[in-house]
């Protein structure tokens, strides 16, 4: 099984580069450039559909024959704001040229071309609170199965803070056996302020053939193939990570660790 945990390649250019054949799996890829003022990106989509996320920083943008602007405009993750985000279907191409420091995501899956490019966010993009207490965390949705956005792709930001927990209580989405349970590979890129400190994610099945326990430096990402992967912020770290799932369903149905059921029978 490829390792879990992915450093960045470099400082500077595609510093990430996860596809199905690196993963070991299907349906997710994973990319992220960071640029300086003046730098360019560009990649044809091929036989996959892709949303690009302006993590942070400002890029003029074209895809799909058509040319999208400047789109960005938080210069940090941990300003929470909406991201600028741009929806491309297979058989495409993009080419992007920093007008700032910025990073760029590339989330991808294959493709039906079932979708027209289009903008997603900022606007429609809430930030929303999810669970209680020291479960709590801020959700914003870029791409989930409530919106009709995309063939496969899954994508969302979550902001943990300092001594929160997330991706919690424990959850998997490892069997395609909906509606109880859908089959959604993961990945999770991580951002931490202050930028030397470090977050925790484990990834453990129920039989814990597979369990893992990984320390989480800024930058980082997590492959989640199967099995629960909760996150925890340790106190005076904030925690950012923007998650891709893709599976043969559109739809995100998990199962609760069975030891830990009862948080969710608790608070709903």
């Amino acid at each position: 099984m490829p390792k879990l945990l992915c450093k960045p390649l470099g400082i500077r250019g595609k510093v990430h580069q996860i596809t199905p054949e690196s993963a070991g799996w299907r349906y997710v890829g994973f990319s992220l450039y960071h640029l300086s003022a003046g730098d360019r990106a560009n990649e044809e989509t091929c036989d996959r559909e892709v949303i690009l996320v302006l993590v942070e920083g400002k890029a003029k943008i074209s895809g799909a024959g058509q040319n999208w602007g400047t789109l960005g405009n938080r210069m940090s993750v941990f300003e929470k704001s909406p991201p600028h985000c741009l929806y491309l279907p297979n058989g495409t191409d993009w080419t992007a040229t920093a007008k700032t420091d910025c990073i760029i995501a590339v989330c991808s899956a294959p493709g039906k071309n079932s979708h027209s490019a289009r903008r997603i966010g900022p606007k429609g993009i809430n930030l929303t609170a999810r669970g209680k207490g020291t479960n709590t965390r801020y959700i914003n949705n870029i791409a989930m199965e409530n919106e009709d956005h995309a063939d496969h792709l899954l994508v969302t930001e979550v902001f943990t803070p300092a001594g929160h927990w997330s991706s919690y209580p424990s959850h998997r989405h490892d069997e395609d056996d909906f509606p109880r349970i859908t089959y959604l590979e993961e990945t999770y890129y991580h951002r931490l302020k202050p930028e030397n400190g470090f977050g925790i994610q484990r990834v453990y099945t129920d039989d814990h053939l597979l369990d893992e326990t990984l320390s989480v430096s800024n930058g980082d990402v997590v492959l989640v193939p199967r099995g629960h992967h909760p996150c925890a912020a340790p106190y005076g770290v904030e925690m950012y990570y923007l998650n891709v799932m893709a599976g043969p369903l559109r739809k995100w149905r998990f199962v609760a660790d069975p030891n830990l059921a009862w948080i969710l029978d608790r608070d709903g």
